[in-house]
């Protein structure tokens, strides 16, 4: 009673405040990250959960009004996340592992595909429905792979090509989409089909990206080479950041992109632009634990009392699981790679986050599914559910199964 009481007492006079929530969701991220470490799990399991627990699923102390805002801390994070991805690109990496990483992505992006699409169909799902879940379900989250690799300070072959196939991943992932989604929504709106359209605006999508990457680089690059003061370039490298960040986004394009690019030609252009990547490491930590304990208080657990949602959703994982890990070990034979390589990697690209949720998101917001028969926005609402399920499932267990993998292939930083 005076637990209810003191909750009560919070939220009516604390919970509004966006600073409290901030504060809230980092102090209790930091002693579930500690609990659950205890028990040789990521740091970032622990995140989600205090977010699981204080979110709208649980104590319900974070207010719904200041997710939006907090949202803001989100795309910030992902922005360093996918600069530090770019930035172990370095061309001769590139030359090595390049066609390898290629044929890894695109293995088992489309035997995910195939397997969840088909999955799904032999369960009762329209097939326009599951193809675009099987699209979707491509998408890999790089920030779990990420603070878990800086966490562990790992580093070698394995690394490399797991960062190769994450930052690809979503590039593909955005063709396939786009493709499967113009398929899909001509059966949807019942309008002519367009394929070349299609592929034509995912590719301009990536052109577009890609530019305002280098045009950040570039700009970060000549602002900062002849400097020395450490805070002077940390100041204009997150401006620039920023602002190529905010710039994607504006145009509804991809910032995991353009920051990938930008990473990766900081990183080529000249090797003393690697202080700028050392320079984020002490602000890292505490917007990871905030990133994560910002997707575990979004996160509904309503959705598990569907039976039809949770069937639905539990094919989908496992179905998305057999494509993910298979589809690099079938790959990873037929390439010769290192055994303790291709028996790890699948499991490292199981968490499943952003760009998921882009992808639903521009789905729901599409005119085609606006106009759409109730009977179809019923399912386009099971869909929502579905891709939420794996996001919690996979974000709860992709972490620890990454680590583990990680673990397997470690070699520390000097």
């Amino acid at each position: 009673m005076i637990f209810i009481s003191f909750l009560s007492i919070i939220r009516d006079y604390f919970a509004h405040h966006i600073i409290f929530s901030a504060g809230l969701l980092l102090i209790v991220g930091y002693i579930f990250g500690n609990l659950v470490e205890k028990i040789k799990l990521p740091a970032i399991t622990g995140y989600i959960l205090a977010g699981v627990v204080i979110g709208s699923s649980g104590l319900k102390l974070i207010h719904e009004g200041n997710m939006e805002i907090l949202f803001i801390l989100s795309e910030i994070t992902l922005s360093f996340i996918a600069v530090l991805i770019g930035g172990e690109f370095s061309f001769y990496k590139l030359k090595i592992y390049g066609k390898k990483i290629l044929f890894l992505t695109m293995t088992q992006m489309l035997l995910t595909f195939i397997l969840v699409s088909f999955g799904l169909i032999l369960i009762g799902f329209q097939q326009y429905i599951a193809f675009i879940l099987g699209a979707i379900s491509a998408a890999t989250a790089p920030a779990a792979t990420v603070v878990i690799v800086e966490k562990l300070k790992a580093r070698g072959k394995f690394v490399d090509y797991l960062y190769g196939v994450v930052a690809l991943d979503d590039a593909g992932t955005i063709i396939l989409f786009s493709i499967v989604f113009a398929i899909s929504g001509s059966a949807i709106g019942e309008i002519e089909l367009n394929i070349n359209s299609a592929i034509f605006h995912a590719l301009k999508e990536i052109f577009y990206s890609i530019l305002i990457g280098i045009i950040g680089g570039l700009a970060i690059h000549f602002s900062t080479i002849k400097k020395r003061n450490l805070n002077e370039i940390k100041i204009i490298s997150f401006g620039l950041i920023f602002l190529a960040t905010s710039v994607a986004i504006s145009l509804h394009l991809s910032p995991l992109i353009s920051n990938m690019v930008l990473g990766m030609l900081l990183i080529n252009m000249n090797k003393k632009n690697i202080r700028i990547m050392f320079s984020f490491e002490p602000i890292t930590p505490p917007l990871y634990a905030i990133f994560f304990a910002i997707a575990g208080a979004e996160l509904h657990l309503a959705i598990f009392q569907d039976k039809t949602i949770l069937i639905a959703g539990l094919v989908y994982i496992l179905m998305r699981f057999i494509g993910k890990y298979f589809g690099i070990l079938a790959s990873g034979i037929s390439i010769k790679m290192e055994k303790n390589i291709r028996n790890y990697l699948g499991l490292a690209l199981l968490p499943q986050a952003g760009v998921a949720i882009g992808l639903l998101l521009f789905v729901k917001a599409s005119p085609i599914i606006a106009n759409a028969s109730p009977e179809i926005q019923s399912e386009i609402n099971q869909m929502t559910n579905i891709v939420l399920m794996s996001v919690f499932i996979n974000e709860i267990v992709g972490p620890p199964l990454a680590k583990l993998a990680i673990l397997k292939n470690l070699k520390r930083r000097k």
